[in-house]
């Protein structure tokens, strides 16, 4: 059984500390997977004008944020703009393609990202997406491979604009297979490969699941005869969670499983089904996220 594993940075503090030691653990276990890095300010901290909306301060409080992020991360950009994350880490970064790794795009600005999706147009869009594509590219000395907006906030838009860009594939929803996104019936080339698994912060302190059986719950949600494809952040399983996260793989791995990059899974495929992508609400996780919704058209992908 395989796992597609998705790495998500999303802050200064998650490159600078998290995404080394995420790199020294997996090249201890032979693991190759997708780095997702944001690249521009990082402004996380403005993320706190949302505990005033009680959803989210129970999430805060759910998973007590402070300790698990930390102080720097939940005020970083709040009274003054955030530090450009690909200009002072480009190192970082460009260490952990020189490892083997797939890099693809996460954001420009993950906060912006998330606050402003409802009403950016085309133009806002694709400005965002080139200027994390620039510097990437940049850092990278080539286009970064593949691309997932944060927080799985996607829609039609998102998607057209995104065809403009060299990505192999994009990774911007929940769902349970790999497709070709439609849009207006239109079908797109670019391949989305969903997240199928929660992530730590939609589970943890729900029905009873704390970070002593948090690895269990997660294997036990593993199935062989489907598509697998785990998100872990920087920011948590590669600093406050990573022993956790180092017994996880151990297990995993004992039981036979082998993981992945997530363009493992488009590589040689011989046809994938067709499907929209839609904002519904999740478990454990505040505001809409873009879905898969099936359909039965089938489409061979481009060579």
């Amino acid at each position: 059984m395989k796992i597609g594993l998705r790495i998500d940075v999303d802050t200064f503090r998650g490159t600078r500390y998290g995404v080394p030691k995420l790199c020294e653990l997996l090249a201890s276990h032979s693991i190759m997977a997708s780095f997702f890095f944001s690249v521009g300010p990082d402004n996380m901290g403005r993320h706190l004008w949302r505990l005033i909306r009680p959803a989210f301060l129970f999430k805060m409080l759910r998973t007590r944020a402070s300790s698990l992020y930390g102080w720097d991360i939940l005020l970083r950009g709040t009274f003054r703009k955030g530090p450009v994350i690909g200009e002072k880490l480009a190192a970082v970064i460009r260490s952990v393609s020189d490892a083997g790794h797939e890099i693809g795009l996460h954001a420009w600005d993950h906060h912006a990202w998330q606050a402003h999706i409802d009403t950016m147009d085309n133009d806002a869009i694709y400005l965002c997406l080139n200027k994390g594509v620039e510097l990437l590219t940049r850092i990278l000395g080539r286009p970064p491979a593949c691309s997932a907006v944060p927080g799985w906030k996607c829609n039609d838009l998102v998607l057209m604009e995104k065809a403009k860009f060299s990505f192999d594939y994009n990774s911007d929803c929940r769902g349970e297979t790999i497709f070709h996104p439609l849009v207006d019936g239109k079908e797109l080339s670019q391949p989305q490969i969903p997240v199928t698994l929660p992530t730590y912060d939609e589970v943890i302190g729900h029905k009873g699941i704390s970070s002593s059986n948090y690895n269990d719950y997660m294997l036990y949600l593993l199935n062989p005869e489907k598509l697998n494809v785990m998100t872990i952040h920087a920011e948590v399983e590669g600093i406050a969670r990573i022993a956790m996260f180092d017994r996880f793989l151990k297990i995993a791995q004992s039981k036979g499983v082998s993981f992945v990059p997530l363009g493992t899974f488009i590589t040689g495929a011989p046809s994938l089904s067709c499907a929209t992508m839609a904002a519904k609400e999740i478990p454990g996780r505040q505001g809409w996220v873009s879905c898969q919704v099936p359909g039965r058209e089938r489409a061979e992908i481009d060579s």
